[in-house]
């Protein structure tokens, strides 16, 4: 459930496997085939590492009966511009305590100026008039007037563009606990999962024991490694939009990707 943020230098630290104990829960386990799940909230046109986390995953939840959070990834994310880095940023309704799924729009003119952007900084780039009329669609074509359903819309849609066939499902389908651990371990149960990967960041929370009780294996994601590719304009910065790399390296993404 923790955030899959990038930063600039894209390492974040080494990997980490906890292995079930020897109860006979943790041995059946073991000889179930692997099943694994992440539960992540949904953000705006994230980094690549977001979708390598959803292709590393036989399910990915969207947390999005999370708490919204402003000046966060939820509803912006950056691109390369050639005077630096730039936001994206889609207005939302200022209200308090709302979770992701209640978040809404507010500016419905959000989709144009988005896409005129990208058109002003992309438009040079190796790939983009291959994807031009897809993300065209995306963008002209969306009236969606809630935030989590306006991320779904792009994540599925490039999940599709990169040949990833993972199951995305919400968490309002799961019941509410408040104990962050234990409900992550009981909708890992519910999903059959016998694995469960999450960002580093998820570090500072999770009981690790609770998930080795319950024969989940707890996996963490290593961020670091990630190879540069042709960026329009240096620089190089991996803590960019995934469109970035779809424009510059096109039917090439997956090799700058770690999970293919």
């Amino acid at each position: 459930m923790a955030d899959s943020k990038p930063n600039s230098s894209s390492k974040p630290g080494p990997s980490q496997v906890i292995y079930p104990n020897s109860s006979a829960e943790a041995a059946n386990a073991a000889e179930r085939k692997l099943r694994r799940v992440a539960i992540l909230q949904s953000n705006y046109i994230p980094w690549k590492g977001y979708f390598d986390l959803i292709h590393m995953v036989d399910e990915f939840v969207l947390f999005d009966t999370a708490q919204y959070t402003r000046n966060d990834w939820r509803n912006r994310n950056r691109i390369k511009t050639r005077t630096g880095l730039a936001w994206l940023s889609i207005p939302v309704k200022n209200r308090f305590k709302q979770t992701i799924q209640e978040a809404e729009v507010n500016d419905p003119l959000w989709n144009e100026r988005h896409w005129k952007t990208l058109i002003q900084h992309y438009s040079r780039a190796r790939y983009f008039q291959m994807y031009r009329s897809r993300f065209e669609e995306l963008y002209r074509g969306c009236d969606e007037k809630l935030l989590s359903r306006l991320n779904h819309r792009f994540l599925t849609a490039i999940c599709e563009i990169l040949g990833i066939k993972t199951r995305i499902s919400w968490s309002s389908q799961y019941p509410e606990i408040e104990n962050r651990t234990e409900r992550l371990v009981q909708w890992c149960k519910l999903l059959n999962a016998n694995e469960y990967l999450t960002g580093p960041a998820a570090k500072e929370y999770i009981d690790e024991n609770r998930f080795a009780r319950a024969g989940i294996k707890l996996r963490y994601m290593d961020y670091s490694g990630y190879p540069e590719y042709g960026q329009l304009y240096p620089p190089f910065d991996h803590a960019v939009s995934i469109v970035d790399l779809i424009f510059n390296e096109g039917p090439n993404t997956a090799r700058y990707m770690k999970s293919f």
